[in-house]
């Protein structure tokens, strides 16, 4: 006879994908917490809990693929009898529900993205519209994410976000103030602002292109020194943004611009509704309006009739703008999207090739733009301690994705979770070293 049902429940929430997903499962949790429930993020294998929540990814077939083989593993957990139960929900499960309630049944309920409520009724908790922007926060205390936004209405072809995510939503000016006060009394100094997309930001609520405002509503909380953009889509991104930028020294010098591609036959198949000639001019204004701004952007090769004389034109495009930050992925054909009709014809080690060596260039212009920095002095935020050195970032780089500042803790005492100047006195081409100046 099992007698494990009779210890009180744990809910053990597991996040796959983005940083959207992560405040996803923050809100969850706090929810959960708020109805007594003992909830952990991510718990280690000796306290791992007896319900699993899988907060899933259907991005890209990697990324798939990942979540598949988590849901596989917690299920095989619950035919053992390791686990109670077994709740999936997020967006590989708002896209392929049917499927996975048929390829893999003993999971107790799927759930899409916005069925927050019927999954915290499944866990036994009531959901309580008064804890908006309440959140079980994930991520080491000084930040945190900020949604501002949920779902895309942009016709990106290759694209399968708005099938997962829906249409745009923007939250209230007030509604997000008061979560980024919340935020800031539990000790949260840097804001990460995320969306599908940030440009959009306020159009359905407000009929303008509002995040300039929303901004300004943000640099007067207290306790908040750091507020990062994240995701801005390039067209019709609204340049008031860049002269508060300039203007208020809590706004980072910083910005995440995906622009996938950068031939125009490309990207008007990619229906991106901007040409190469306005995203170059687009980025000179960018670094005319705030001298000195990191420019993050992620690339998309090997997309459906992609030449070799449209890759010559991306890797030259690369080597002239010189981005502070990049990421570069392989295409991925994704069923129900506008480029599924097309033929997925670039066999799969062109789009890996083309992919290092696009991330080969950018490899070369990280390492010059970093030896520049040695010998200066950089504000930094101070993530945590790992191994032998103490981890903090430039207000030029976003926490997982970006340059880290390494100081070592041996010669140095730096408290987590501060602000410290730090001279830079070395660098690789995707970390700094430092020590406090």
């Amino acid at each position: 006879m099992r007698t494990k049902s009779l210890k009180k429940n744990k809910i053990n929430v597991i996040t796959l994908g983005c940083s959207k997903n992560v405040y996803d499962s923050e809100v969850l949790m706090g929810q959960l917490r708020a109805s007594g429930k003992d909830v952990e993020h991510e718990a280690p294998a000796e306290r791992e809990g007896n319900i699993i929540v899988i907060n899933t990814c259907g991005f890209i077939d990697n990324a798939k693929a990942e979540s598949v083989n988590m849901i596989l593993e917690y299920a095989d957990k619950k035919d053992k009898g390791l686990v109670d139960k077994v709740f999936v929900t997020g967006c590989l499960s708002e896209r392929y529900r049917p499927d996975l309630e048929k390829e893999i049944p003993n999971v107790d309920q799927y759930f899409g993205t916005t069925e927050l409520p019927q999954l915290l009724k499944a866990l036994g908790a009531d959901y309580k519209h008064e804890l908006l922007g309440e959140r079980l926060t994930t991520t080491p205390k000084n930040y945190a994410y900020l949604k501002i936004a949920e779902g895309c209405d942009r016709p990106c072809s290759f694209c399968a976000i708005p099938l997962m995510r829906g249409k745009h939503v923007s939250q209230t000016i007030e509604k997000l103030v008061k979560e980024a006060e919340g935020l800031a009394k539990n000790g949260v100094k840097e804001l990460i602002l995320i969306a599908q997309d940030l440009t959009y930001y306020g159009l359905d609520l407000y009929k303008k292109r509002n995040l300039g405002e929303l901004l300004e509503a943000l640099v007067k909380v207290e306790g908040i020194e750091w507020i990062r953009l994240h995701y801005a889509f390039p067209t019709g991104f609204p340049m008031d943004v860049l002269e508060i930028m300039k203007r208020e020294p809590k706004i980072c010098n910083y910005i995440d611009i995906p622009l996938q591609h950068i031939s125009d036959s490309i990207l008007k198949s990619m229906r991106r509704g901007t040409t190469q000639a306005k995203t170059t001019q687009l980025l000179k204004d960018f670094r005319a309006a705030v001298p000195g701004m990191a420019i993050r952007t992620t690339l998309i090769v090997g997309y459906p009739g992609e030449t070799q004389e449209d890759f010559e034109i991306l890797k030259d495009f690369v080597q002239e703008m010189k981005f502070d930050r990049m990421g570069c992925f392989a295409y991925s054909h994704e069923e129900n999207t506008h480029a599924y009709l097309l033929e997925d014809d670039v066999p799969d080690d062109v789009k890996q090739a083309r992919a290092n060596e696009i991330m080969e260039l950018q490899s070369q212009i990280s390492w010059d733009l970093n030896q520049e920095k040695v010998g200066k002095v950089f504000k930094c935020i101070i993530d945590r301690k790992e191994g032998a050195h103490f981890v903090g970032r430039t207000e030029f780089d976003s926490p997982d994705v970006d340059n880290e500042v390494l100081i070592d803790a041996a010669k140095h005492y730096v408290k987590t979770g501060d602000f410290v100047n730090i001279k830079i006195i070395e660098a690789t081409e995707f970390d700094l070293y430092g020590e406090p100046a």
